[in-house]
């Protein structure tokens, strides 16, 4: 866990071990897959872009990307696509997640599974690669996972990866699926799961390939750039990026987004009824935010009491966010996964702490 505030690191906290064999123990810069807390940094890495070459959100995908403009899609905005609208948590045709290009072509070709912009869904796999063709199209087609390191990682000295280079492969920790345990209540989202035909259980294995935690094990997993569900860096890492955000957009000196685009991170696009998750959710543009009542309050405290925070979490109990009304930045990550895609009583917990511990200092 680490958490800074103003730019700066107040609490770093580092246990346990690499490996259930408990050979190396695990450090403050030990590496960790960090599934769909990945999603932010892709999402900063799209924002950056369309702010270096003055887009809109409001200018519609297929004007970057022509051959996505079929099918349906012709007016899929950027802001669509980003808060999980467009309507492709799942494609028609199958098509290996370690495949980007056909992935992409079979993107380009599905139609959407609602009518874009009628509701929310979120896009557990195909959401990276949708950012990451928008990046390559603006960018000479450099992959978002190389953009990731030139724009952030390199500059801010970041150990997170999104495709790890082969020489440091294998200096990740080992993930372990969760424990099963029974449901405390009917869980929607888990029933949806168990029919392999229900919208939930399409989102989550397609694209297809890599079903299997330990599979994002392996070497090609962690090489491969999968950037909304391939992260793999340590706590501290992960916290200095959302710190940077929480402080304006600069560090060190260096402004890296305006005040208009990170507008876009902290308004919501969407609120309401997720067709995916099951239950209340919000997003900016790219990024997870509290859902709220029509009376405009929190219904649930995943990112702290702040309007302004926003993050995303990842399966197993990752977490990260910024929180600028208070210029703090959060990060959990671990490789013994709990049960199920959002936070878990455990990270929830240390969040409560943190705002319980600063709302007395």
């Amino acid at each position: 866990m680490s958490i800074w505030r103003d730019g700066s690191e107040i609490l770093g906290l580092a246990a346990g071990y690499c490996e259930r064999d408990r050979i190396n123990k695990w450090t403050a810069a030990t590496p960790v897959l960090v599934w769909s807390a990945t999603k932010g940094p892709a999402a900063a890495c799209l924002l950056h872009s369309l702010q270096e070459n003055s887009i809109s959100l409001a200018t519609p995908v297929a004007a970057i990307w022509p051959d996505f403009g079929q099918a349906g899609k012709e007016a899929i905005t950027l802001a669509m696509l980003l808060s999980h609208q467009a309507g492709l948590v799942a494609l028609d045709s199958q098509a290996p997640l370690l495949d980007y290009e056909r992935v992409i072509a079979a993107l380009a070709r599905q139609a959407p599974l609602w009518p874009p912009g009628a509701g929310h869904g979120y896009h557990a796999r195909t959401f990276g690669f949708l950012l990451d063709e928008v990046v390559r199209r603006l960018n000479d087609g450099l992959p978002l996972g190389r953009y990731w390191r030139k724009t952030f990682a390199e500059p801010l000295g970041l150990d997170f990866w999104i495709g790890m280079p082969e020489d440091r492969a294998g200096d990740a920790a080992t993930v372990y699926p969760a424990r099963s345990v029974p449901p405390r209540e009917e869980d929607p989202f888990q029933a949806a799961l168990a029919d392999p035909a229900s919208l939930p259980a399409r989102a989550f294995a397609s694209p297809t390939g890599l079903n299997r935690v330990s599979s994002m094990n392996s070497s090609e997993a962690r090489t491969a750039s999968l950037p909304a569900l391939g992260g793999i860096g340590a706590a501290r890492a992960l916290a200095r990026f959302y710190a940077m955000l929480a402080r304006g957009g600069e560090m060190d000196g260096r402004t890296y987004f305006t005040e208009r685009t990170l507008s876009w991170m902290k308004q919501p696009l969407v609120n309401g009824p997720d067709k995916v998750l099951r239950i209340e959710t919000s997003f900016s543009a790219g990024f997870m935010k509290d859902p709220t009542s029509q009376e405009g309050t929190k219904t649930r405290k995943t990112f702290g009491p702040s309007e302004s925070a926003f993050g995303h979490p990842g399966a197993g109990g990752s977490l990260a966010f910024a929180d600028p009304e208070n210029k703090i930045a959060f990060a959990y990550v671990m490789n013994q996964m709990e049960p199920g895609v959002m936070s878990n009583p455990k990270s929830l917990l240390m969040v409560e702490a943190l705002y319980h511990e600063s709302s007395t200092n």
